[in-house]
């Protein structure tokens, strides 16, 4: 679900968001508890009026404040390069996904097979019902849902980004190499993204648009 007004994350599609979002939760108890420490420590320094020699100096508070916070980082890190290593696996992909970034669209190549690419550029500001303002593109990139995914991501010019916040995707693109990233859609939906790279003069007008549909229907579009 996605509103104007919402402060948190879009809803996850994918088992690599929903452990994005359950490390930014973890993450950020942990900031909360050293905020509300840390504020707790400053106001006890100033309302004592620096005369509490257990505070001005003591071994054993200043051997605890160096520990507490190397502990943290390990309960910070752990998880962290946990999620790191899920995003770079790569294991029997079903489908395979060319992008190439343009100033300023995206082309679309399926790999798996022949003569099946596409440019994709947004839609005029002209739309009709239902389509939404500046993120509607003319060709959507359809894709299966409950299937492993590679997406091969290059630019034929300049840094692009390929990101899809909801699917916990963001891949750079960058002339003369390719970079790929695997994931799995777990429902079906319109879902949408835009270049994250400051690319140029119309780096705002690249919008991403992913329909995902089931294995069926997905057959049928590319026979059709």
């Amino acid at each position: 679900m996605l509103n104007w007004k919402m402060f948190l994350f879009q809803d996850s599609i994918s088992p690599i968001m929903e452990q994005l979002i359950m490390f930014h939760d973890h993450s950020m108890m942990i900031i909360m508890m050293i905020t509300v420490t840390v504020m707790y420590m400053m106001y006890s320094l100033l309302m004592n009026k620096l005369i509490n020699r257990y505070m001005l100096e003591g071994q054993m508070i200043e051997l605890i404040w160096t520990i507490i916070p190397a502990i943290l980082l390990i309960f910070i890190a752990l998880p962290s390069i946990r999620i790191l290593y899920l995003i770079e696996e790569l294991s029997n992909p079903t489908l395979t996904v060319k992008t190439i970034g343009h100033q300023w669209f995206w082309s679309y190549e399926y790999s798996d097979y022949k003569e099946i690419e596409f440019d994709s550029y947004m839609k005029p500001l002209t739309l009709t019902k239902n389509e939404f303002r500046l993120i509607e593109n003319d060709n959507r990139l359809t894709l299966p849902f409950n299937v492993k995914i590679r997406m091969i991501v290059s630019s034929s010019d300049v840094i692009h980004s390929w990101t899809i916040p909801c699917l916990g995707v963001k891949i750079d693109a960058i002339p003369g190499r390719i970079n790929q990233s695997t994931m799995m859609i777990t429902r079906p939906g319109l879902y949408f993204g835009q270049c994250s790279e400051i690319c140029g003069s119309n780096h705002s007008f690249m919008p991403i648009m992913l329909e995902s549909i089931n294995m069926n229907s997905f057959l049928n579009w590319l026979k059709n």
